[in-house]
């Protein structure tokens, strides 16, 4: 999956928006409790079982997921939930938001950060309740979910205070794990936020080890997360997920967890010509975790041009 980035008049916006539930909330420190959140906002929260649980059809109420009504056919819900895969919905006229039990905790934080941003975004109240107008096409749909991550982004992370810890460290791998500690995030949102919002020309992947594929591994598609800063995006957008792996797997160890491994590798820009990234690859025993960083023009052979 790539990151989708926001015009920088929807991020502001959004920004805005969570600026002044923080100030609300006396603008605490790391890590934010989203109980306070919920009792901020008024917010309920339930859990489900399964697709088929007595709660989801209790309080589903005028429901679209993705452009599809679920109160007009209560039977698709779990049909929706399964192909989805979703883990959280929000119920804009309940103020609830219901999050799948079997959900590991620390997963959970995110997935209700994210329900939150869809209540505290203005514009998503229409879009929650079934406009046909905003949820009809699938790049819509898309764009939103995008805005809800953006706002549970600046939520979990403290908006600037996330920006100053970063910047009083070094970029790279071992950063991103403090961060990870110290606001009681998961790795894979460390990583996201910290590619996009560390301002320098940075290039993310989450991805199974390299070395260890499972037996669904596809290789058109090696990562399931695959994240960009806006001027990487800018300067390298023909870097594929695709060209990337293999200069992973070139210079990760076999190891059973750690750090798998560090390299230089050339990439080539929008313009063909080369530069030198320094890769750095972890894997905490779920998922391999690199992170990418430019160092500066490719002056000498060092190697072939991604």
């Amino acid at each position: 999956m790539d990151n989708i980035l926001l015009r920088r008049q929807t991020a502001e916006d959004i920004e805005a928006q969570v600026a002044k539930l923080l100030n609300d909330l006396g603008n605490p420190g790391p890590p934010l409790r989203l109980e306070d959140v919920r009792e901020a906002l008024r917010l309920d929260m339930a859990y489900y079982q399964s697709p088929g649980d007595s709660i989801l059809q209790e309080t589903v109420h005028k429901l679209k997921v993705a452009g599809r009504q679920v109160l007009a056919r209560p039977a698709i819900l779990g049909e929706a939930i399964r192909k989805l895969d979703l883990k959280a919905l929000y119920l804009p006229d309940r103020k609830r938001i219901l999050l799948d039990a079997s959900l590991p905790i620390i997963k959970q934080r995110w997935s209700e950060a994210h329900e939150v941003g869809h209540d505290i975004i203005p514009w998503h109240k229409f879009t929650m309740m079934g406009d046909d107008r905003n949820t009809l096409t699938p790049g819509c749909h898309a764009q939103v979910e995008a805005e809800a991550n953006y706002a549970a982004g600046q939520m979990l992370f403290l908006q600037e205070r996330f920006l100053h810890e970063v910047r009083a460290r070094e970029v790279g791998v071992q950063t991103i794990l403090d961060m990870k500690k110290l606001f009681g995030n998961t790795i894979t949102t460390t990583l996201w936020k910290f590619v996009e919002q560390a301002g320098e020309c940075l290039v993310g992947a989450i991805s199974v080890h390299p070395h260890r594929p499972p037996s669904e591994f596809d290789p058109e598609n090696p990562f399931r997360y695959f994240v960009r800063s806006p001027s990487f995006l800018q300067r390298f957008p023909n870097v594929t997920e695709c060209a990337l792996f293999p200069e992973i797997k070139r210079y990760c160890r076999n190891s059973r967890g750690g750090s798998l491994g560090e390299s230089e590798v050339v990439l080539a820009d929008a313009n063909g010509n080369r530069h030198v990234f320094h890769f750095h690859t972890f894997f905490n025993t779920y998922d391999a975790l690199t992170l990418g960083r430019y160092l500066r023009p490719h002056t000498a052979f060092l190697g072939q041009a991604v």
